[in-house]
């Protein structure tokens, strides 16, 4: 005889109590479902148009943060190994060289810093040197990595600082192992991955915000050199329309005019969504930091 399996009800609870005690994975989850929902709701209630500015927004914006987690983990690693480098090599010139750049991009706030980056992107479109979307995107991204690194290349200059204190360091050397494979492989990959997917996902938020501010500045027409047309669209360019300006002050008047707030869910979806899934998706990340470094004990 097949003897029946019984289910305990507790299994679903216990999962989703496991799933809310790890906030990281929480919100993740919490952020992708709201996310999907919002999605969900325009596309029975939004026009077909703006549904596809929204998507080509959303999608650009993500796509740049994503190189731009990349291009910063990139740049990060090579300066560290460049600096270790020129110092095992008694480069003094070259070493204060890299320190002094690194100084000089400190010294520029980020905002000016791709301002004025896009702004040498735009000759670039308009000269005709770049005309692929795609290549316009990496620029961008490469652009807000410049002035996002610094700030992760710290974090791999205090780990290695540290580990370089401690015994383990002088005891690798002696039995023969290269510092390259030391600074690379134990102390960044097995001792500070964690640390370095902590700050990633900082610098993911980081780069959303920065995007969206420069875009929004843009397109507003703060910037005489650089337009929006130039650029691809993102959340922080529609956020910038007339469109969704009307969308958010129609937020406002809902405040003092209650009965006013049923329109607001099918007659200004296009500028409460951008609003909405920008500052949620900020709001989200920097809560997914903080749960992973909770859950981690960083």
């Amino acid at each position: 005889m097949v003897q029946k399996i019984k289910r305990n009800p507790k299994t679903h609870f216990e999962k989703l109590s496991r799933l809310y005690s790890n906030k990281d994975s929480w919100w993740l989850a919490v952020w992708l479902i709201v996310l999907a929902g919002v999605w969900l709701w325009d596309s029975l209630f939004l026009n077909a148009p703006a549904l596809r500015q929204i998507e080509t927004g959303f999608v650009n914006t993500f796509f740049i943060a994503v190189l731009v987690v990349a291009f910063s983990l990139l740049l990060s690693w090579l300066w560290l190994n460049g600096l270790f480098l020129l110092e095992s090599a008694d480069n003094n010139a070259g070493y204060w060289l890299l320190t002094f750049l690194m100084n000089l991009i400190r010294s520029i706030p980020q905002i000016i810093g791709i301002l004025l980056a896009y702004v040498f992107l735009t000759h670039l479109i308009t000269t005709g040197v770049v005309r692929s979307s795609l290549a316009i995107l990496i620029l961008m991204a490469l652009s807000i990595s410049l002035f996002v690194f610094p700030e992760l290349t710290d974090l791999l200059l205090e780990r290695v600082a540290y580990f370089r204190r401690l015994d383990f360091y002088n005891a690798m050397q002696v039995c023969g192992i290269s510092e390259k494979r030391i600074i690379n492989f134990n102390i960044l990959w097995k001792n500070s991955r964690v640390h370095i997917l902590n700050k990633l996902i900082a610098v993911a938020g980081m780069a959303i915000f920065l995007q969206c501010s420069v875009d929004f500045i843009i397109s507003v027409g703060l910037s005489r050199q650089v337009s929006s047309l130039d650029l691809p669209v993102s959340l922080g360019s529609l956020l910038a329309t007339i469109d969704s300006k009307q969308d958010i002050l129609a937020l406002g008047y809902s405040l003092s005019h209650p009965g006013y707030t049923g329109h607001l869910f099918f007659e200004h979806l296009q500028g409460l969504s951008v609003a909405f899934a920008l500052v949620f998706s900020l709001l989200s990340l920097y809560k997914i930091a903080n749960g992973f470094a909770r859950r981690r004990r960083l």
